[in-house]
């Protein structure tokens, strides 16, 4: 026999900093939220910041963005209280950002058919997802902004057959899974430890999830939202076009809980 040790069979222990994305799921819908927190050093030292800094990373969600899980939590709410099922349900929604991802997203994965209305001038590379995703993509004239496109869907629900609008703006799944979800993950990785959190502002779900489970625990943590100056609904403006997908709606969501919010930031498009 040779004198030579055989290299064991046996995996090798894993660095500590490999991530979860080797285990096995049953479903990619598995894959959505537990998305960490990276702190960012480099800018604390440059900016002379006295605090730590820290982004979450939802763009590792499977279609990037805090969307798929405001998708997903709007179908499975929908499905406790009876109103779809597989098959028999076409969801309808009207969006201009990441909601209709993340509900393409969900929709695929549980078998229901989707039509999704956008004001012309959204993102291309957005439609072309979720025609890839198996959505029917319709689009409403860019003039009328994001009212047009909700009317829009609503009469195509209204002559639709087995039709179920999700309706983001008002759908209190989408502030209540930031509360079960996002909110926790932050109060769990933090230690408790969270001073401020900011956000842009689209529908608010967001935030007033965040808000609403932080506060009672820590009543001095401060939630800021972040909007689009040229239309800075929030702040008392008049609503205006901008390009910044995703956020400034140019009304105030009826999901949007201003109470949560202790401050409104304008960002331009330049800044």
């Amino acid at each position: 026999m040779s004198s030579r040790r055989r290299a064991s069979s046996a995996p090798a222990t894993p660095p500590a900093n490999v991530r979860a994305q080797g285990r096995v799921f049953d479903s990619v819908l598995d894959l959505i939220g537990a998305t960490p927190l990276v702190r960012l050093p480099r800018l604390v030292a440059a900016e002379r910041l006295s605090a730590d800094l820290a982004l979450k990373l939802e763009f590792l969600n499977p279609l990037g963005s805090v969307k798929d899980r405001v998708g997903l939590a709007m179908i499975e709410a929908a499905e406790r209280n009876g109103q779809i099922s597989p098959g028999r349900t076409t969801i309808v929604e009207a969006t201009s950002g990441n909601t209709g991802l993340g509900l393409a997203l969900a929709a695929a994965a549980k078998g229901y058919a989707l039509t999704v209305v956008m004001p012309e001038g959204s993102a291309p590379n957005r439609a072309k997802m979720l025609r890839l995703l198996g959505a029917k993509v319709d689009t409403t004239p860019a003039r009328q902004g994001m009212a047009g496109a909700i009317g829009r869907a609503e009469s195509l629900a209204a002559r639709t057959r087995g039709a179920w609008m999700a309706r983001v703006f008002d759908n209190a799944a989408n502030p209540d899974i930031h509360a079960a979800s996002t909110a926790e993950e932050i109060w769990r990785d933090t230690a408790g430890e969270v001073g401020v959190v900011v956000a842009g502002v689209g529908t608010g779900g967001t935030l007033t999830g965040i808000g609403r489970a932080l506060k009672p625990r820590r009543p001095s943590v401060r939630i800021v939202g972040v909007e689009p100056a040229e239309s800075a609904v929030l702040s008392g403006d008049e609503p205006g076009p901008h390009q910044l997908q995703g956020i400034g709606a140019g009304f105030r969501p009826s999901v949007l809980d201003l109470g949560q919010l202790d401050e409104v930031r304008a960002v331009s498009e330049a800044e």
